[in-house]
């Protein structure tokens, strides 16, 4: 009898570590911040319980959260479905027999993934700076323009390097996914069809592209989570010191780069102390994630079955 109850209990006995860490770095915080987002604190002085009233907030115009989720839904929208295109591309030209020194272009494709995106920042803010970047300097010296661009001052050409860094930085990414999928179809499969006469074209678009289609939801679902955590390359990128002034507006001009994620970081760390505020924000976001990826993994089962 008391065997037995030893036996029950050496489970728990192995896996206390892992439970005592995840008590203490990982639901503690989740309870104590969601907490704070019921609360008025900003950190030196008392909290004070307010409710609601942080969430009810995040409607007013003020507050820039439905702002920032657009702005983040936007570059999601404008990124991904390029980063779709040429990843499946690339992965077909370096899946085809054509493509020799296949494993150095793959590296050569992946590097910008693992770039650290303090790098990324600061690499795109000294490429488009409006006196002394690179593309400036190109573009004038080609004489398609007179005199510099002020790419990172205009919300649409700011908009568009963020695209670009986002493209840049996730494309490898993709690539090695529809490589990993091109690999897991039966060669058989198109051999057969070239025998019946198919082109090659036909080929990619009857079999290949639909036994591709598990590996194109999770790219599209781990995408559109990955693009609500974008932080450190626009914030980076338009946090101020690229943009020639030190009170620029965060966010980028008219907040038009601001990210949910850069949102709730100014809130709690930067401009602002509110630290009830920048954790509703931060359980705002999260619902909207958890929807998103409770729609993926609906839209998944459905094409499983």
């Amino acid at each position: 009898m008391m065997d037995t109850a030893k036996r029950k209990w050496v489970p728990y006995f192995f896996l206390s570590p892992y439970l005592l860490f995840y008590m203490a770095f990982g639901l503690i915080p989740i309870i104590f911040s969601f907490y704070v987002s019921l609360t008025s604190w900003d950190g030196i002085s008392g909290k004070k319980f307010v409710g609601l009233a942080n969430y009810k907030f995040l409607f007013n115009g003020d507050s820039y959260f439905f702002k920032s989720i657009g702005n983040t839904l936007l570059f999601i929208v404008m990124t991904l479905p390029l980063q779709l295109i040429f990843g499946l591309l690339i992965a077909t030209l370096l899946y085809s027999q054509y493509v020799k020194w296949r494993a150095f272009f793959q590296l050569i494709n992946f590097l910008p993934y693992i770039v650290t995106p303090v790098a990324v920042g600061l690499m795109f803010n000294l490429l488009f700076d409006w006196q002394a970047g690179f593309v400036n300097k190109v573009l004038i010296h080609l004489g398609i323009i007179d005199e510099g661009i002020y790419w990172l001052g205009d919300p649409v050409y700011a908009r568009l390097i963020i695209v670009l860094m986002m493209f840049w930085k996730g494309f490898g990414y993709t690539m090695i996914f529809f490589l990993a999928g091109l690999a897991n179809i039966p060669k058989d499969l198109n051999e057969a069809a070239q025998v019946d006469g198919a082109s090659g074209f036909r080929n990619f678009w009857s079999i290949t592209l639909p036994l591709l289609r598990p590996v194109i939801t999770f790219i599209v679902i781990t995408g559109i989570i990955g693009g609500f955590q974008l932080l450190e390359e626009p914030m980076l990128l338009l946090g101020g010191a690229g943009m020639g002034s030190s009170s620029a507006v965060i966010g980028g001009p008219d907040r038009c780069c601001l990210t949910t994620v850069w949102n709730m970081y100014d809130t709690a760390y930067g401009s602002t102390t509110r630290y009830g505020l920048g954790a509703a924000i931060a359980y705002g976001l999260c619902v909207i994630i958890a929807v998103f990826s409770f729609i993926g993994v609906k839209f998944q089962k459905g094409e499983q079955e």
